[in-house]
């Protein structure tokens, strides 16, 4: 039998072995490569990894040249159209509609997107993961051209995109007390509205109370304050206590910008992680993108506390920074596991970048070698949310499986199926995804949406998008003089 003949969409009826030139299995708390190998899957788990399975199979399904993995686990997946390309390579960010002119806040900040466009540009996200071979997201997008934080509808119709695709999700809407102001060229001032944060939390925990668990557990719920720099204490302690009654995971980013450590060392006298902890708010539950500003105290109390860093390598060399660094972390114990923060979500492209950043970083090819990636996109990810049934394969966990094929023409030549996949490869190798048993995407086919379809429309609409940003700009210049072209036009 072929994976062609399996139906896109559905979870098939019965045992399925699946088996490949190699499979990455896990054992004794471990990945291990397993040349020759199987799985057999049913009703969304895994049953076996190895070889020479002696049960009966409904089928079986030799994929031959290819590499059978867990899918990779994204804590930071960008769920909106990528506005970082325009901001790191024209900048500086208040002259280029990355911050609210003060005339903009006058006038009153509005949603630049309609509902059925925030909605298409999660579906179109959610499709773009599972092209990627991420099976586990945790979507994250810009606040910047949003009126203030983001709509309980919006999630909702991101849960029914996240169950129709068949990509599993944790969410929530992201929400936030103040926000960064442009008074004069180059003068940031942060804007608080307290009581406003904290009616996004409460509507927030509603969402999560609702939908945690829809779609056969596809869709579960974290609480998401945006950018430790827009939150007030009163807030972050209450969303803590909410994390801890519910059980679910808190997304923070700190630690990441320039903009973000001298606000806060003017609103509170120190660094982020340092004021969270003198108010108790570091725990496990707590993902942090993306440490790259963290200081060496900083980084102790991530260690302490058992804070997990979402780190995400691409979208930071792009702007020349880099985490310091993967082997620091590794070496203080700090669990690190992998976001894309990117589009399109390339996480094997990610793992890439990430050795190489460590590397001129000074971190040695023994401590910065692929498989620690590797694990940290996978294993980390999902101890991260609580879920040692997600990012390994094992008898027991989900089957939530990535197929890369080895033999693609995107692949260079092959040597170790796990460096030549990370240090050889991109995104484009990936064969086909599973989710909880469910063939997701196969052959670059997306159940439930048509992805060249969606890119002209993600085209249109964000060309939409940039044809407002002289309204949040500092002087209100036009497109072109906020975004030149990268050579002049004849």
């Amino acid at each position: 039998m072929q994976l062609s003949d399996l139906k896109l969409g559905e979870r098939p009826a019965g045992r399925t072995l699946l088996s490949a030139r190699w499979v990455v299995g896990h054992r004794d708390g471990g990945h291990h490569l397993v040349e020759g190998g199987e799985v057999v899957i049913e009703n969304g788990e895994v049953l076996f990894v190895g070889r020479g399975f002696d049960g009966t199979v409904a089928r079986r399904i030799d994929l031959g040249e290819a590499l059978i993995s867990p899918g990779f686990v994204d804590l930071d997946a960008l769920s909106d159209l990528d506005t970082t390309t325009l901001g790191f390579d024209c900048g500086p960010a208040w002259a280029k509609g990355r911050v609210w002119p003060q005339s903009y806040v006058e006038r009153g900040p509005y949603e630049m997107y309609t509902p059925e466009e925030l909605a298409f540009q999660k579906r179109f996200a959610f499709g773009q993961l599972l092209l990627n071979g991420i099976t586990t997201a945790l979507p994250i997008a810009s606040l910047f051209y949003r009126e203030w934080g983001e709509t309980v509808a919006e999630f909702e119709a991101a849960a029914e995109a996240a169950g129709e695709l068949g990509l599993r999700v944790w969410l929530g809407p992201a929400y936030r007390a103040g926000g960064m102001v442009c008074t004069a060229p180059g003068v940031l001032e942060p804007r608080f509205d307290e009581a406003r944060g904290l009616r996004g939390l409460d509507e927030a925990i509603a969402f999560v109370t609702a939908q945690a668990g829809r779609c056969g557990g596809l869709v579960q719920g974290m609480l998401a304050p945006d950018r430790v720099e827009t939150c007030t204490e009163t807030l972050l302690k209450r969303t803590m206590a909410a994390s801890a009654d519910l059980d679910i995971p808190v997304r923070l980013h700190m630690a990441q910008g320039a903009m973000e450590v001298e606000t806060v060392a003017k609103l509170h006298g120190t660094t982020a992680p340092q004021w969270l902890a003198g108010f108790g708010a570091l725990n496990d539950r707590l993902i942090a993108p993306h440490a790259v500003k963290a200081t060496a105290e900083d980084l102790k109390l991530y260690a302490e506390h058992g804070v997990t860093v979402a780190h995400c390598p691409l979208v930071y060399a792009r702007g020349g920074g880099a985490l310091d660094s993967f082997a620091k972390l590794r070496a203080m114990g700090i669990r690190i596991g992998m976001g894309t923060d990117n589009a399109p979500p390339d996480m094997v492209l990610n793992l890439a970048v990430g050795v190489m950043a460590a590397r001129m970083k000074g971190d040695s090819a023994e401590e910065t070698a692929p498989q620690h990636l590797f694990d940290a996109a996978t294993i980390a990810g999902a101890d991260a949310l609580g879920r040692p049934d997600l990012g390994r394969l094992q008898p027991g966990a989900r089957a939530d499986i990535a197929i890369f094929d080895m033999s693609d023409r995107w692949m260079a030549p092959r040597i170790d199926p796990i460096r030549t996949l990370v240090l050889g490869a991109s995104g484009r190798v990936t064969r086909a995804v599973f989710v909880d048993g469910r063939l997701s995407m196969r052959d670059g086919v997306v159940h439930g949406i048509d992805m060249a379809a969606a890119r002209t429309r993600a085209q249109q609409q964000f060309d939409g998008l940039v044809a407002k940003y002289p309204d949040r700009t500092w002087g209100h210049p036009d497109v072109a003089e906020i975004f030149p072209p990268a050579y002049p036009p004849l």
